[in-house]
C-alpha cells in the first residue's frame, strides 16, 4: 500500500467533511482509506460535528460537544449521521447526532452552538516550551527508532492530516521523566476555506482525538511499555473558548490525571501560537494490560 503524505491526507479529510445529504437531518459520510483495522474516532467525531453544523447558522459557532464511542466502526462501510434539532433559541442552538453503521449506533454526540457575544475574558497562560520550528516532526523522528521499540504505538510513524511535533519525543531520556504531561505542537497540513465558519471546529475535533488516549501510558512508562497496553477512547468532550487558527501551529498540552478499573482520564488545553487558550479537551479511555501470549482469557 502506498504511503500518502500529510498534505494528501489533509485534502482527503476536507473531502470527507463534505457529507452527502441523504434527506433533511440525515447525512452520509465516507471513511479514511489508510488500511486501519477500525475507524479513527477523530474522523467520526469531526463528521458528526459537521453534520450538526450543517443545520446551524454559520454565525453561530460550536462552543462545546460531548460524545460517546459506543462501538468500533468499520472503514469498509459509510457512516450515517442522524441529526436531531433539540433546540433553537435566541442565543444557543442544541443538536444531537447519532452515527450509525450496519444498523447500529457506533457514536453519539450532543453539541451546543452560540451566537457571538461580548463578556468577561481571562485564561490560563501557555506553558513555556520550545517553538515548533526547533522540534523534529514526529513521523521523521519515528523513522529513527527501531521497528521493535516497545514505546511505539499502532499509529507511530503513520502520516496524518496534521503535522505533529512533540516536545518530549518517545524513547528519549526525557520521555521517561516527563510522565505528568505531554505538550505537542499540531498544525493542519491543508488549505482552509476562510469562508467556512464551521470548518475550524470540525478540524479541531478531529485533531483533539489524535494520540490522546495514549497519554494514559505516561504515568506508567517506567514499568509498562506501550506495546503492553490495549487502549481505546470511551467518551470525549471538547470546549471551544476562542476562534481557532487551525492553519497555524496549536499547542496541545496533554496530561493524564487518573487510571483505575481499566479506565483512565486525560485532559488537554489547546493554545494558539500567540499564547491564547482556544480550547479544552477531556477524555476517558479504556486502558488494559495485554495478556501474555499463551495465557487464555478467563
Amino acid at each position: 500500500m502506498t504511503v500518502r503524505t500529510s498534505p494528501e491526507l489533509a485534502s482527503e479529510l476536507l473531502s470527507l467533511l463534505e457529507l452527502e445529504a441523504v434527506e433533511e437531518n440525515l447525512y452520509r459520510g465516507s471513511n479514511e482509506q489508510r488500511g486501519l483495522v477500525r475507524l479513527f474516532g477523530g474522523q467520526v467525531l469531526s463528521q458528526a460535528l459537521r453534520a450538526a453544523s450543517n443545520t446551524v447558522d454559520p454565525q453561530r459557532l460550536v462552543h462545546s460537544l460531548h460524545g460517546y464511542f459506543i462501538r468500533p466502526g468499520s472503514f469498509d462501510r459509510p457512516v450515517l449521521y442522524e441529526v436531531e434539532r433539540i433546540r433553537d433559541g435566541r442565543s444557543f442552538n442544541t443538536r444531537r447526532v447519532l452515527a450509525i453503521q450496519n444498523g447500529e449506533a457506533i457514536f453519539s454526540m450532543d453539541a451546543s452552538y452560540q451566537v457571538s457575544e461580548d463578556g468577561l475574558s481571562h485564561a490560563k497562560a501557555m506553558p513555556n516550551v520550545p517553538p515548533p520550528e526547533s522540534l523534529m516532526d514526529d513521523v521523521e523522528f519515528d523513522a529513527t527508532l527501531g521497528a521493535n521499540d516497545p514505546n511505539r504505538g499502532p499509529m507511530s510513524g503513520v502520516p496524518r492530516p496534521f503535522e505533529l511535533r512533540s516536545v518530549y519525543q518517545q524513547s528519549r531520556s526525557l520521555w521517561s521523566k516527563q510522565r505528568a504531561w505531554n505538550p505537542v505542537w499540531v498544525r493542519f497540513s491543508g488549505s482552509v476555506d476562510a469562508g467556512d465558519a464551521h470548518l475550524p471546529g470540525c478540524l479541531l475535533a478531529y485533531a483533539s482525538d489524535m494520540a490522546f488516549v495514549s497519554t494514559l501510558a505516561l504515568a506508567h512508562s517506567d514499568k509498562v511499555k506501550r506495546d503492553q497496553l490495549m487502549m481505546a477512547s470511551l467518551d470525549h468532550a471538547l470546549w471551544l473558548h476562542r476562534p481557532v487558527p487551525i492553519d497555524d501551529w496549536l499547542l496541545f498540552v496533554k496530561r493524564a490525571t487518573t487510571a483505575r478499573g481499566g479506565r483512565g482520564m486525560n485532559h488537554a488545553e489547546v493554545f494558539a501560537r500567540d499564547g491564547s487558550l482556544v480550547a479544552s479537551v477531556s477524555q476517558e479511555g479504556l486502558v488494559r494490560l495485554r495478556k501474555p501470549r499463551g495465557v487464555a482469557a478467563g
